[in-house]
């Protein structure tokens, strides 16, 4: 692998989970490579222990000094008087965002693209692990940690990039994909695009920066017209897809069994290796584009059977009939929703407590009545206080406004310093954690409480 023309890559965010995977990339490059985060996470912790520096504070004094030789890569949802980023814009280190270096490294390789405003990760880390299983190899930047890999990078010896185009702050528009894939386009990142034609109209643009094939979901509002490329479609059950299962069945754990129907040919006896029928739609589009990429239909239902899923992409921690637990990144109702109807399917008869934190002030402004909608399809809700990231708070917002919209007889508000308490006392049937915010550092302990609980 050849070495960056930069010898230090300094980021500003590392701990993101995009951002991470550039470091790591660089990191094999050559280059010495460090960054700031505002919190520790067990992704600092792994950057940490693979020779790449992380600090907490704003600190200029890690920032390296020679400015010629050191390349800065912010992520947008750094704040702008962040000291740090000040610092090196008015120092005239050369500083770019991360949107900009991927389409950087993308640049000059056969890029295979996942954009959607959800169901993006799991399709691109599917997408991957085809590629890298069947020998075809890939390089990939992932949005998850795939279990497969126990990472979000993967490196290999083509000029395959998979990468996952985030809508987030218009950065997919720095990709030109080669292939492309469109999964969804639900009105999301309103304090962006301010509505969801905005929103459309970017994915609409980032259709037309496609060469040879767009792979879309059908129904989604994209066409010939839209881009240059050879527009097909798939689809979890339409048949009118060019993409599409048939042939399901779904056992008793929520494993499906399908055939790829794809133009000119099927794929029999299909099983994505994670339960739910959410993922037999990621692995059609999936394998619509490795399919397109030359792997054959063999080794793409061999791949599928293998996948072992992402972390924090319904993940399965406990699973017995007397207790489950699944922890889940869903931040948008129509995530929320997709996920709890698959657990009706998987877990038929049992009952369900959902625990949501909300991410961003705007997010939950603007989707009150769907994240209502989608959560009382629970049993339980224990909704917690809004996680802010990157905002300031909103006067009058707050998880309340979404609590007095739920229509569950059984719901309770707390701090998400209670919940630990809280689910001690709390019998538990099938358990179920969402959010994008720190929801996540209660996984080990929620595990561990439930397994603790099941051996009595």
């Amino acid at each position: 692998m050849e070495k960056t023309t930069y010898g230090y890559i300094y980021f500003i965010g590392i701990g993101g989970i995009g951002m991470s995977a550039i470091a790591r990339y660089y990191k094999h490059r050559g280059a010495v490579v460090s960054g700031y985060d505002k919190t520790e996470s067990d992704l600092t912790r792994a950057l940490i222990s693979e020779g790449i520096g992380v600090h907490y504070s704003d600190d200029i004094d890690y920032i390296p000094k020679d400015i010629e030789n050191t390349l800065v890569i912010y992520t947008p949802a750094i704040p702008e008087d962040l000291m740090e980023l000040r610092y090196v814009r008015e120092k005239g280190y050369r500083v770019i965002k991360r949107s900009k270096i991927m389409g950087e490294i993308s640049a000059g390789q056969k890029c295979l693209a996942i954009a959607g405003t959800h169901g993006k990760t799991t399709t691109s880390t599917l997408l991957a692990h085809i590629l890298t299983e069947s020998g075809e190899g890939c390089s990939a930047f992932l949005g998850g940690i795939s279990k497969n890999y126990d990472t979000n990078l993967l490196l290999g010896k083509t000029d395959i990039i998979v990468a996952e185009a985030d809508e987030f702050d218009r950065s997919f528009l720095q990709l030109h994909p080669e292939t492309a894939v469109i999964t969804s386009m639900d009105a999301d990142h309103l304090d962006i695009y301010s509505d969801i034609d905005n929103l459309k109209d970017a994915f609409r643009e980032f259709a037309s920066q496609t060469s040879g094939c767009l792979i879309v979901k059908k129904g989604l509002d994209i066409s010939e017209k839209d881009t240059g490329a050879q527009l097909l479609t798939y689809s979890y059950d339409d048949s009118s897809a060019d993409f599409h299962a048939g042939d399901i069945t779904i056992d008793s754990c929520g494993y499906c069994s399908f055939t790829l129907n794809y133009p000119g040919g099927r794929i029999d006896g299909c099983k994505v290796g994670v339960p739910g029928w959410v993922n037999v739609e990621n692995g059609i589009a999936a394998g619509a584009a490795a399919l397109r990429s030359g792997v054959s239909p063999e080794k793409i239902r061999t791949a599928l059977a293998s996948f072992k899923g992402v972390k924090r992409r319904f993940d399965i921690h406990v699973n017995t009939p007397q207790c489950s637990y699944i922890d889940d990144y869903a931040h948008h109702p129509n995530e929320i929703s997709a996920a709890l109807k698959s657990m009706r399917e998987i877990f038929p008869g049992r009952r369900i407590t959902a625990v949501f934190q909300p991410h961003l002030y705007t997010r939950t402004r603007d989707f009150a009545d769907g994240f209502a909608d989608a959560l009382s399809l629970a049993d339980k809700l224990i909704l917690l206080d809004i996680y802010p990231a990157r905002e300031e708070p909103i006067p009058g917002v707050t998880s309340e406004i979404i609590f007095g919209k739920v229509k569950l007889a059984d719901k309770i508000l707390m701090k998400k310093e209670e919940l630990m308490g809280y689910l001690e006392n709390e019998p538990v049937d099938v358990l179920a954690t969402f959010g994008a915010g720190n929801i996540d550092r209660f996984t080990e302990a929620i595990t561990e409480m439930l397994e603790k609980r099941i051996r009595k």
